[in-house]
């Protein structure tokens, strides 16, 4: 073993992140949990050099999130020449505020002050759900808030640990900027331990800002008007047109896969929504993981308009005598209200086409696609000729799935020769349905969790009933007992 591999360690391991709570004493930890990167902070290799047994503690209180930073280590490599430990202090300051590095008596009297009971996430309540018994509850404030900027700069560094290639957000902007901002934490209701402590632990939070969006009127000729310069009332950026983007998003890792991602999203959805200056809803440069997330929540929004507008592709777009080389799309689909709805619902055009082609694949008997051993061979030779007008669907549906990677694509397609072409748009379709059938099984387990808890908590439900009323019977027929016993003492007539 070299000596540069025998002190240093692995930087994810070494960071332990804690949230915690007050309690009788001192605080307790709630949950513990390890960075998923540390290249922005401890450089690409994510490795710490010139200590052994190095362990970084960093730590947080659940409900202000007030973090704190505690470095220990077994022994500490002596510098020799330009061979000298990473300073860690150092290499976290540009992620943490000055109060992460106090004293930790300093950090634990302040995460037990008296005044954690009256803590209240900033801005509006926008959603309360339950999960499996427990509560939780979604607010949503702009960045201009004091309070918001306070929560995000102690909070920040987990942009840096679980967003890859995610950037801290910058605080100190003018106030117009600052506006264009909201910020959605997520807080779980708990039982204070004490009359003291909070009763919201952190969850997670999303940024979201708006992005101007340029609509021309054309049914207006462009006039110039008289106007004073400059404006005499400032322009405030929730006043105009926009569309609304997600910036950062993070459940996180001891709530991950219980729901809060999809409730999160939903919200920011629903607030999209009911807002008449926002045109779409757009992401930033999602991972795999919030795709599948995001595909989900949209799928569930956007499949009962879909259903309730019996949208499906049209197994004959042709008459006899007006055939074509081009894929008949408005013959296909119901272009129209297709629009509506994705206007209404206010999705990205990308997205709503996304989702507009698995739901189209699922109105498709799962015996007459690719997965359930549809004959591909007579297929191509059939095409929109077969006889079973669900096989006819397939095709179509094939068809426009290529026409939209052929469009998305085209620049790099028209450099292949036709039979590549063909082969590379054959392979990208095939795996673009395996793709949405592995959603469908996605959405499959889902609901059987989903009506597992739904049946948990009745039962949970009927149990409590019952015991009521053995409880209820039991004092009943003791207070019967007791009757006839006095009854019985009564001298007879």
């Amino acid at each position: 073993m070299s000596a540069e591999s025998e002190w240093s360690c692995d930087a994810n391991d070494a960071v332990q992140i804690t949230i915690v709570q007050p309690d009788q004493q001192k605080p307790k930890t709630l949950s513990g949990f390890h960075p998923q990167f540390t290249y922005p902070i401890f450089g690409e290799e994510e490795r710490i050099f010139g200590y052994k047994g190095l362990i970084i503690r960093l730590r947080f209180a659940a409900h202000n999130l007030r973090p704190h930073v505690h470095v220990s280590h077994d022994e500490k490599f002596k510098a020799v020449e330009d061979a000298e430990p990473v300073d860690i202090p150092a290499a976290l300051k540009e992620f943490l505020p000055e109060e992460a590095f106090s004293s930790l008596p300093e950090f634990e009297s302040a995460v037990q002050e008296e005044d954690a009971k009256d803590f209240k996430p900033p801005g509006k309540l926008a959603h309360s759900y339950s999960v499996r018994g427990r509560n939780y509850e979604i607010w949503a404030a702009s960045l201009a808030d004091p309070q918001v900027q306070l929560l995000l700069n102690r909070f920040q560094i987990m942009v840096s640990f679980y967003i890859e290639a995610g950037t801290p957000l910058t605080t100190d902007d003018p106030e117009w900027t600052l506006e264009r901002w909201m910020v959605y934490f997520v807080y779980e209701k708990v039982e204070p331990p004490t009359p003291t402590a909070s009763q919201f632990s952190i969850v997670g939070y999303a940024t979201t800002y708006r992005w101007w969006f340029y609509q021309r009127d054309r049914s207006e000729k462009p006039t110039p008007k008289e106007s004073p310069f400059p404006i005499t009332e400032p322009i405030r950026p929730g006043e105009l047109p926009s569309r609304l983007r997600i910036a950062q998003f993070l459940i996180l890792p001891p709530h991950q896969g219980t729901g809060h991602g999809v409730n999160l999203y939903n919200t920011i959805h629903k607030a999209c929504f009911n807002d008449p200056t926002i045109r779409e809803l757009t992401v930033e440069d999602p991972n795999e993981s919030f795709d599948v997330l995001r595909d989900s929540a949209d799928y569930h929004i956007l499949c009962p308009e879909f259903l309730k507008h019996n949208i499906n592709i049209n197994p004959d777009p042709w008459s006899d005598n007006k055939k074509t080389r081009r894929v008949p799309t408005s013959s296909l689909l119901p272009l129209k209200s297709l629009n509506e709805i994705r206007t209404t619902y206010k999705i990205e055009p990308t997205q709503f086409a996304h989702i507009q082609e698995m739901f189209l694949l699922g109105q498709i008997p799962r015996e007459n696609r690719r997965k359930g051993g549809a004959n591909m061979s007579r297929l191509l030779i059939k095409k929109h000729r077969a006889d079973n007008p669900n096989d006819r669907r397939y095709y179509w549906w094939r068809m426009l799935t290529k026409q939209r990677l052929y469009k998305r694509s085209r620049d790099m397609l028209i450099q292949l020769k036709l039979s590549e072409r063909h082969n590379a748009l054959e392979e990208t379709v095939a795996n673009v349905e395996e793709g949405y059938e592995q959603l469908f099984g996605f959405f499959n387990e889902r609901e059987k969790k989903l009506k597992a808890q739904q049946e948990e908590v009745e039962a949970s439900s009927n149990r409590d009933q019952r015991a009521k009323r053995k409880f209820t019977v039991e004092d009943e027929d003791e207070d019967e007992e007791e009757e006839e016993s006095v009854l019985a003492k009564r001298p007879k007539a």
